[in-house]
């Protein structure tokens, strides 16, 4: 039986425009495949796209059988892990590999299943570790540009309310959810809480940790404004008054109707703020969190502070954070020091 998905793949990858045509190199394993890809498709029905998906997968690794001599069902361990590092040398991404590798798998289980092989040589191989990207960091002048934005908004109400935000995910290093859970009051229900007064923040971290942070001037005089406006515009609810929920409202960031806002909601108000101020890159709670870790290690260099007041439990999770740290280092190295260029050269 043809399959037309497995065939148009073919024809989309080598440029052959002719569906029914598939490639010599090929030939040989393509009844075994379309067979493979009438099954996904009908019996396990997978979508289209997936189908062809896999189809060139499987295109790949009749590629490498062809060119190895060897049929497909005769395909060893020794052949896929050599395959897996010709893809990396050539430049493919443990992700794409890892992928490839998925498709070829459960080619080659479907094969056992059909009694055609006695194992997988597929089932022990693993894709290369994707190196981990960096975290993404503002620099110090685009933080500070932001913090310091003020949008001539004429909404007082929010806009001290996001500028708010922005002093204490920055000036705290808050995740987004530490940040919707803080109260205005501390309590024995309560997941978090600000203490102006001692200039802290106590949160409720990942693992149900808690930990206080301390929360800098610019960040209390912020939240200080915003605690004078938070409940003239409220529809719902009023200080030391039931709220929508029953009982007195008692979150420090709310909404218009009163109610705790999301981190949905924050995610959106932060995008929006950071483009009006101007950055070329939106910015997300979390990047705000990453640039404060890499802007105290710029400063002060110790990573075992920096890791209690992000609340990880090993360094080696705050420790990517040092690799940022070079970045900035390195940069400021290439476009100062006198010997970090070659004179004449172009810059790359």
């Amino acid at each position: 039986m043809t399959n037309v998905p497995y065939n148009r793949a073919i024809a989309a990858a080598t440029g052959n425009q002719r569906q029914g045509t598939v490639p010599a190199e090929v030939n040989a394993g393509t009844g075994l495949i379309e067979r493979y890809l009438e099954h996904v498709r009908v019996e396990k029905r997978l979508a289209q796209r997936t189908v062809e998906l896999y189809a060139l997968d499987l295109q790949k690794l009749s590629q490498h059988a062809a060119q190895a001599e060897v049929e497909l069902l005769q395909v060893q361990n020794t052949h896929v892990r050599r395959w897996v590092a010709q893809m990396n040398a050539g430049g493919r991404s443990g992700r794409g590999i890892a992928l490839i590798l998925s498709g070829w798998r459960g080619f080659y289980v479907w094969l056992g299943r059909e009694g055609l092989i006695s194992s997988n040589p597929v089932q022990d191989v693993r894709a290369p570790k994707a190196g981990k990207p960096l975290p993404k960091a503002l620099s110090v002048d685009q933080a500070v540009q932001l913090a310091s934005f003020a949008s001539g908004s004429n909404d007082p109400w929010l806009e001290a309310r996001d500028a708010a935000m922005v002093e204490l995910l920055y000036g705290a290093g808050l995740r987004v959810g530490e940040l919707t859970g803080l109260d205005t009051v501390a309590s024995s229900s309560a997941r978090g809480w600000i203490d102006l007064q001692g200039g802290e923040a106590h949160v409720l971290g990942k693992g149900g940790k808690r930990r206080s942070v301390p929360v800098g001037a610019k960040a209390v005089l912020a939240i200080t404004h915003w605690l004078a406006l938070r409940d003239q515009a409220l529809t719902h609810a009023r200080a030391g008054q039931p709220g929508p929920d029953g009982g007195v409202q008692t979150a420090l960031f709310i909404g218009r109707n009163g109610t705790r806002l999301s981190a949905q909601s924050i995610w959106q108000r932060l995008r929006q703020r950071s483009l009006q101020a101007g950055l070329t890159t939106p910015v997300h709670p979390h990047m705000l969190r990453h640039s404060f870790a890499s802007h105290l290690l710029q400063s002060s260099s110790d990573l075992r502070a920096v890791q209690e007041l992000l609340g990880h439990v090993s360094i080696t999770t705050t420790q990517v954070y040092t690799r940022l740290d070079f970045q900035h280092l390195a940069k400021a190295y290439d476009a100062a020091h006198p010997r970090a260029k070659i004179k004449g050269a172009t810059p790359k």
